[in-house]
């Protein structure tokens, strides 16, 4: 097995899919072996390939809020593993951002998982991690979320963090009384 910092290193020089990213490849990844909380998002938007750093906008924002933890602990690897389906920018589209790139899952996604052997808490956030994690085509959304009690405590299916998100999150009023309480208890416990 590859060491996880030279690992890391192959991630972040990777150009597999560079002919199709518009802003060129910049993989954003953030992990160590002894990260306890994996999250698992869709893939950086324009603001995170700005920066470089995951969930560095305002869905970050929300989601360090849903998991009651602040920057400085939500940026430490030692506590969070953050491994999105794809690691660059994939480019936008008339709804939002494009799909996360279909190569990068197979080329690094099982490997980068093989050092994370303390992960206690699986989260998966949006559509594309969660048809990988759970299953295409089975649930909406919704039902998956609201399901969450059958993965527990171990992995919870949630909504994308996204402002784009803001009327699903209204609609859906049960999840911050049933959902997020329990993730906020379980974060706290991990860390």
């Amino acid at each position: 097995m590859t060491s996880l910092s030279d690992l890391l290193s192959q991630v972040r020089a990777c150009r597999i899919c560079e002919t199709h990213l518009p802003l060129g490849p910049r993989p954003v990844v953030q992990l160590d072996r002894h990260a306890r909380i994996l999250i698992v998002g869709q893939a950086p938007g324009r603001k995170v390939h700005d920066s470089g750093v995951p969930f560095n906008d305002p869905s970050g924002n929300r989601l360090r809020d849903w998991l009651g933890v602040t920057r400085d602990v939500f940026y430490d690897p030692k506590q969070f593993a953050l491994v999105p389906m794809g690691f660059c920018f994939p480019g936008s589209g008339r709804s939002g951002d494009l799909p996360p790139r279909p190569e990068c899952a197979p080329a690094w996604r099982e490997q980068l998982l093989g050092h994370l052997a303390r992960v206690e808490l699986t989260l998966v956030l949006g559509q594309y991690a969660q048809a990988y994690h759970f299953g295409k085509g089975k649930q909406s959304l919704t039902e998956l979320v609201k399901s969450w009690r059958t993965y527990w405590p171990h992995m919870v299916p949630l909504p994308h963090p996204s402002p784009r998100n803001n009327l699903w999150l209204r609609r859906n009023p049960w999840f911050d009384v049933e959902v997020l309480p329990s993730l906020r208890k379980r974060v706290a416990e991990l860390l």
